[in-house]
């Protein structure tokens, strides 16, 4: 078999994203014909919210749909069959436009965004929601918070309405009444629907921030997100293609890297095709990118049985399915990699792949590996409840993972060193040691240490702790900042000698007689004020602080 070049790699990955279907859906939709737009009933439309919404109807005015005469009705006529369909000012119209009614034109995308892990965002936290939004909060923060990027499962009231407590969200993962997933508006806005915008950081960062996802804090303080800031009107953001390397070269903005054209790489609205680990999971694994005939999409752990073509497989939903082809993460990584090399060298692209795997590997093996492991011996013995978050330690796991490795993660992988290290790293070691650790021990008692033994051990990164007589001069004493030359202290003694002679009777059978005290200087305390609350007297000279000068010198 001839030898396979990088080149030709690039052009199977593409291949294999592109080969994606949109899985059944549950509700015929109106027919559009690209070619004749233009809706009659869409200029009443217009005339009416131009009085009643008029930023509604500027947005529009403005947007390329206009320009090309798609109208109001050309996107919202809905059949009279259509579990959102309502009659209003005479005709049959559904409120929400969803991506199965963009797919009358857009059926490229559709299919793409039908198949990214986007689409599955509502589906991924639909059983945490429980725990975090009901139990720890309350129901009410789902509507106005987890739905508002995750998506909800919109309902339907008995006259074609919505239900309040679903809608409205522009959530990535949002469960429409058609069957379809997701939202075009979330990242490109009603009624103006900006390429521009959604190739923007900021259409990104309303979902991607914050503790457990912040993504627009690392770029931001990247390289690159300050040579976006820096040189945003080379971007040529209104492009028509908007290919790296040929329509602008200035900086990568989030849609370059996980969806955007770079060379002869096309744009893509799987906006995971290209991603090869799983940043946002208490252990990070590099991930097989399942495609099914259905088209659907799944996620398989390299280190689990990776199913072959035609095999049948189970989806997320509980529904079967059969493997249409599986993408490696090494060919997931020639993608994103494909990208990296429109300004960049191979040798330069390669280097900082490596950097960036060795961190998530220092991550996984040094600090999530074992504080896993460590959590489940604390359930299985009995020393936690099974109920999320009514222990301290649950708190302090959860953000060691989801909030602090997340950064860290994260941070590596957008150059970004303060994130990585010490909004990251630092975080997730200082946490680790001075939380995590304790609370354990707190949690299980005397069976603690052969629990922390078992899973701290493997790794020789935790064999510092075994030498407790170390000293550095990163707190503040130890080293340059110990006692003077010739002189010894507790630092420079294994802990187990420091022994104050006090202690011994046999080697001070007769304690020395206490010094007299030296004369006190006269007090300027006020009459009647307790002590330490009047002016406070300068230190004599013999103190040895000496002069400002001297101390200067």
């Amino acid at each position: 078999m001839p030898k396979v070049s990088w080149q030709q790699r690039k052009v199977i990955v593409l291949g294999l994203a592109l080969m994606s279907l949109a899985g059944p859906l549950t509700a015929a939709k109106v027919t559009l014909d690209p070619s004749n737009w233009g809706h009659a009933a869409g200029e009443g439309c217009v005339n009416c919210h131009t009085k009643s919404s008029a930023g509604l109807a500027q947005e529009w005015r403005e947007s390329a749909h206009a320009k090309a005469g798609v109208n109001c009705m050309d996107c919202h006529q809905a059949q009279a069959a259509e579990p959102d369909a309502i009659k209003h000012e005479g005709e049959i119209i559904a409120t929400i436009v969803s991506p199965k009614d963009c797919a009358r034109c857009h059926e490229t995308e559709f299919k793409e965004q039908q198949g990214s892990v986007h689409a599955e965002a509502y589906s991924l936290i639909k059983e945490r929601i429980p725990a975090m939004a009901a139990n720890l909060t309350g129901p009410a923060v789902q509507a106005a918070g987890c739905d508002q990027c995750h998506g909800s499962r919109v309902k339907v009231k008995g006259d074609g309405t919505l239900d309040p407590e679903t809608w409205p969200n522009s959530g990535i993962g949002r469960i429409n009444p058609d069957g379809s997933k997701g939202s075009c508006s979330s990242c490109h806005g009603r009624h103006l629907f900006s390429k521009a915008q959604a190739r923007e950081p900021e259409a990104c960062a309303r979902c991607h921030s914050g503790p457990d996802s912040p993504d627009a804090e690392i770029f931001a303080a990247s390289k690159h997100g300050m040579l976006f800031s820096s040189q945003r009107q080379r971007m040529n953001l209104d492009a028509p293609q908007w290919v790296a390397g040929k329509d602008y070269t200035a900086a990568p903005t989030c849609a370059t890297c996980h969806m955007g054209a770079a060379g002869k790489l096309p744009s893509t609205h799987d906006v995971g095709m290209r991603n090869a680990w799983a940043l946002n999971s208490p252990v990070s694994q590099r991930q097989y990118l399942v495609l099914l005939e259905d088209g659907g999409k799944l996620e398989i752990p390299a280190g689990a049985p990776v199913p072959k073509r035609g095999e049948e497989i189970t989806k997320l939903d509980g529904s079967p399915a059969k493997v249409k082809s599986v993408v490696t993460p090494e060919r997931r990584r020639e993608a994103m990699s494909l990208v990296c090399l429109e300004c960049h060298s191979k040798p330069f692209t390669q280097g900082f792949m490596r950097q960036f795997d060795n961190l998530v590997e220092l991550f996984d093996t040094k600090f999530a590996v074992p504080a896993k492991g460590i959590m489940a011996d604390l359930y299985a013995g009995g020393y936690l409840t099974p109920l999320p978050f009514d222990e301290p330690i649950e708190f302090t796991y959860w953000e060691l993972w989801h909030d602090e490795g997340a950064r860290a993660r994260h941070g590596a992988s957008m150059a970004s060193p303060n994130h990585a290290w010490w909004e990251g790293m630092y975080l997730v070691s200082r946490n680790f040691y001075g939380k995590f650790l304790p609370e354990a021990r707190q949690a299980a008692g005397a069976a603690a240490q052969a629990i922390l033994d078992r899973h701290l051990t493997p790794d020789a990164g935790h064999e510092w702790l075994s030498h407790p007589g170390q000293t550095n001069p990163i707190l503040g004493f130890g080293g340059a900042y110990g006692p003077e030359e010739g002189q010894s202290g507790p630092q420079d003694q294994d802990r187990e000698a420091v022994t104050p002679a006090v202690e011994n009777p046999a080697a001070n059978p007769t304690p020395a007689p206490a010094p007299a005290p030296a004369p006190s200087a006269p007090s300027s305390q006020p009459p009647g004020e307790p002590p330490g609350t009047g002016p406070v007297a300068a230190p004599p000279a013999e103190t040895g602080l000496g002069t400002e000068a001297e101390r200067d010198g």
